[in-house]
């Protein structure tokens, strides 16, 4: 099963903010034995929200949709997931519970009567109007759940109650699938050539070794090493290992110029 990854908000595209989510789920899923597979930025456009949960529902995947879900009038994620399943928007009734009992525990905190029936409480409550037939994502940091549909879980864009939403899904929902995408990458730095000089190699170590990707890193200025290639493979441990073997073996016989090695 596949990981990706869809991040919503204009004040991504825009710059105002910068993303933390797309490094921070990385790293949870690595933790894990996982990896991401894909990842998608979409601004709070409606229809383009709406088509990418479309596929996002319809790919089978399991996907972190992060951003969006507030009550708010530039918060349409909610909005756009039931319009992508076909279903109606419904009070869910354990969201509800959770939300109430977050107004008071601020009113308390406040040293305020708690009064449900104020509009502005009222309102608070469509933070916990979601698909109809969705479950809830506990929210450790302030009570207020995101939600679920099939593998799809929805989560707010602040990243301190986003990333422990992730995790609990992680380890609650697909705890037998870790290990499952446990990858090794192991490289090093090649001096003084081309990359199409290279490429045979590179063709060869994937015909050989199934599963095992090749990659190529070239950079020009590097402040250590100047213009080189990072060259190395990628794939699960044992395979990885066996390819990086050969990839070395193969460097040697044509006689190029290699420098550090990389583990990751």
């Amino acid at each position: 099963m596949n990981f990706g990854l869809i991040i919503v908000g204009d004040e991504i595209l825009s710059g105002k903010r910068q993303d933390k989510h797309l490094p921070k789920v990385i790293e949870l899923l690595a933790a894990r034995g996982l990896s991401l597979a894909w990842a998608r930025y979409v601004g709070d456009d409606r229809p383009r929200i709406t088509a990418a949960l479309r596929e996002a529902f319809a790919g089978g995947d399991v996907v972190f949709c992060c951003g969006g879900i507030g009550a708010t009038p530039d918060d349409h994620t909610r909005q756009c997931a039931a319009a992508a399943l076909g279903v109606p928007l419904v009070l869910h009734p354990r969201a509800r519970e959770l939300i109430l009992e977050r107004m008071r525990d601020v009113a308390l905190e406040q040293g305020l009567p708690f009064e449900p029936d104020k509009p502005d409480n009222v309102h608070r409550l469509n933070m916990g109007v979601f698909p109809q037939g969705a479950d809830i994502v506990p929210n450790p940091y302030n009570k207020i759940p995101g939600f679920t549909v099939s593998t799809v879980h929805f989560v707010p864009g602040f990243p301190v109650m986003a990333h422990p939403m992730i995790e609990w899904a992680l380890d609650t929902l697909y705890a037998s699938l870790h290990g499952q995408h446990a990858q090794r990458e192991r490289s090093l730095i090649v001096f003084g050539s081309m990359e199409a000089t290279l490429t045979p190699l590179m063709e060869a170590i994937e015909l050989k070794h199934a599963g095992v990707r090749v990659f190529s890193l070239p950079s020009v200025d590097h402040p250590q090493w100047g213009r080189h290639i990072e060259l190395g493979v990628k794939g699960a441990p044992a395979d990885a290992d066996a390819a990086y073997a050969d990839l070395r073996a193969g460097l040697e016989q044509i006689g190029v110029k290699t420098g550090p090695e990389m583990v990751r």
